[in-house]
């Protein structure tokens, strides 16, 4: 498949990385000159220019790819860019900041075929901490479908295997990992879990029990 990134921040650069390994192709976007050196570097291929402009991202070949990321830390030049895309008939992923509300969200739902706030899931592992436990439902997302963050524990069943290698109901998937008392972030395919490590998963609520049980083993319930 082919992508198109706005944006080369902490979000779009992981993104891209995991894009990468997995082997699809992709372009980024970036304005700042040295987002642009540091995405050269890491050898791929970049468009200089604003990702809100239908120009640019036709130089970046909006017109073949099969979907957009706006993963900028601005909303609006996120959602221009999943406009354009949509015009092109890519499916489209906006980015929303850190201070979300739910009107921002009303704003945007309607437009784009998805939209993540990574920003939202350091303080959910921090939530969790606070709370206690290993398992934490933080929020709806659905009728059917939840958010949550679990503890990997000591003697889990999933220590020491890879992100990619859990297995986990078809209803559910982890899109999120992070070091004890690090930000979760998007995990790289190679990603190993270690105890004390915190996931992020939709799950469906009926699959949220045999979810449990697979990432916290017999401690779960």
């Amino acid at each position: 498949m082919r992508f198109v990134i706005v944006g080369y921040g902490r979000v779009g650069a992981r993104t891209a990385r995991i894009l990468k390994e997995e082997g699809h192709d992709l372009v980024l976007v970036e304005t700042d000159r040295d987002k642009v050196e540091r995405a050269r570097d890491a050898g791929f291929e970049v468009v200089d220019g604003d990702g809100s402009t239908e120009s640019v991202l036709e130089q970046a070949g909006i017109a073949e790819a099969d979907a957009l990321g706006g993963l900028t830390g601005d909303p609006n030049v996120n959602f221009a860019a999943c406009m354009i895309a949509k015009e092109h008939g890519c499916r489209t992923v906006l980015r929303i900041d850190e201070d979300y509300r739910e009107e921002i969200y009303e704003r945007y739902a309607e437009d784009v075929d998805e939209i993540v706030y990574p920003e939202r899931l350091g303080a959910a592992g921090a939530k969790t901490a606070l709370l206690g436990g290993n398992f934490n439902a933080i929020g709806d997302l659905t009728e059917r479908l939840q958010l949550s963050t679990v503890t990997i524990p000591q003697g889990s069943p999933v220590v020491g295997k890879r992100v990619s290698e859990i297995d986990l109901p078809q209803t559910a998937r982890i899109y999120a990992h992070g070091r004890a008392r690090e930000p979760m972030t998007i995990p790289l395919p190679g990603t190993t879990v270690e105890a004390g490590d915190q996931v992020a998963l939709i799950s469906e609520r009926e699959s949220l029990t045999a979810v449990e049980a697979a990432l916290v083993g017999e401690q779960a319930g």
